[in-house]
């Protein structure tokens, strides 16, 4: 007889398996380009959507709805835990768990499960590629389920160690080096399509790939402030507790490995702390976003149309995150605000992505996309 875990496991399977199975049936009857590239394009768009809901669960405070992992007190779905659910409701009714933070933290994993589906699918499609393709196809597709694999591993560790700041911080991170690669994985299969002959490579490399860290750094510092819930540890804007330079606790404001809302010490952490944490995504922000600038306005000055859009797109998205970060200050801290803030970090790494393709060292590939691609 199956035991209640593999069951669960397996009704768990199915669900991600359904999910899937919609962008599949689509992608297998719509015409345009190879259906691996439409499958690697396919799993771009749903990973930023599960990126953003990934937002919204953290947001909405949702990350324990279901206390235990990979299923729901030990069911696939939060209707056969309704009891338990509703129990734990009643003893604290702000408390993390509830049937609506439930049901959000459960549609969650059943997006990541069904991405991870489908990248398993795109790891078998890999291998019926033709040559020269295949080897590409082969080692990008299990590169990225291994990303995928470490992606469901702090996922867990996120529900099983309480929130953890950094084992939070680290899952965006590792969910957004997983879009990236993702990105650049679906855009370097098209290079079979273009003509050398029409390459660009005189845009730095070297500096989109700065520009790329230089965001991942702010996104970690983002990352940091929100699972500390530390947004609102600078009320006022664009000083700081009233302060250019607030009273600061360095010590503890970086200490990694704690548990959510404890100090060094293991007592709580201290406000100065989270003054900090703030002040210091606001200084991260400012080096960031001249970066970004410098290398969005080189792009726009290029003469080639396709460098100019991705350029002109980054200017815009940063004008978006500038707005969105000062209004989770100014109108202490809106759900819309904070999902676009988290929306459009990713958004600028999915353009610095596609801009790299026109750079002249396209990330160690030796090649350059070309002219006809988008």
């Amino acid at each position: 007889m199956m035991s209640e875990t593999a069951l669960m496991v397996l009704e768990l399977a199915g669900i991600a398996f359904l999910i899937a199975g919609l962008p599949l049936a689509f992608l297998y009857f719509k015409k345009g380009m190879g259906l691996f590239q439409k499958l690697n394009w396919t799993i771009v768009f749903l990973t930023f959507d599960l990126i953003l809901f990934g937002a919204f669960t953290r947001l909405s405070d949702s990350g324990l709805g279901c206390p235990d992992w990979p299923g729901c007190y030990g069911t696939s779905n939060p209707f056969r835990a309704i009891e338990e659910i509703r129990a734990a409701e009643a003893a604290m009714p702000t408390g993390p768990v509830t049937v609506f933070k439930a049901w959000v933290e459960m549609i969650h994993r059943y997006l990541a499960m069904s991405v991870g589906f489908l990248i398993i699918i795109q790891v078998i499609a890999a291998f019926k590629q033709p040559n020269p393709r295949r080897s590409l196809a082969i080692r990008g597709s299990l590169f990225l389920l291994v990303l995928v694999c470490l992606q469901g591993a702090f996922g867990a560790w996120t529900v099983t160690l309480k929130l953890q700041p950094m084992i939070v911080s680290m899952h965006l991170i590792l969910a957004l080096v997983l879009f990236a690669s993702m990105v650049w994985f679906a855009q370097r299969n098209d290079l079979h399509n273009l003509n050398d002959s029409k390459t660009i490579s005189s845009l730095s490399g070297g500096l989109v790939l700065i520009a790329i860290l230089a965001l991942f750094g702010q996104i970690f510092l983002g990352a940091w402030v929100s699972t500390n819930y530390a947004v609102l540890a600078c009320p006022d804007f664009p000083t700081c507790m009233g302060a250019w330079y607030p009273n600061m606790d360095w010590q503890n404001a970086f200490f990694l490995w704690r548990d959510l809302g404890e100090a060094k010490s293991g007592g709580i952490i201290p406000m100065a702390a989270l003054v900090t944490i703030h002040w210091t995504h606001r200084v991260g922000a400012i080096i960031a976003s001249a970066v970004l600038l410098y290398v969005a306005v080189k792009a726009v000055r290029y003469p080639e149309s396709k460098v100019q859009f991705w350029g002109k797109a980054i200017i815009a998205l940063l004008a978006l995150q500038i707005a969105t970060g000062i209004s989770n200050v100014v109108f202490q801290w809106p759900l819309v605000a904070a999902l676009l803030h988290t929306g459009g970090a990713a958004a600028i790494l999915f353009c610095l992505v596609r801009l790299s393709a026109w750079s002249n060292s396209y990330f160690l590939s030796g090649k350059s996309l070309q002219q006809g691609s988008v």
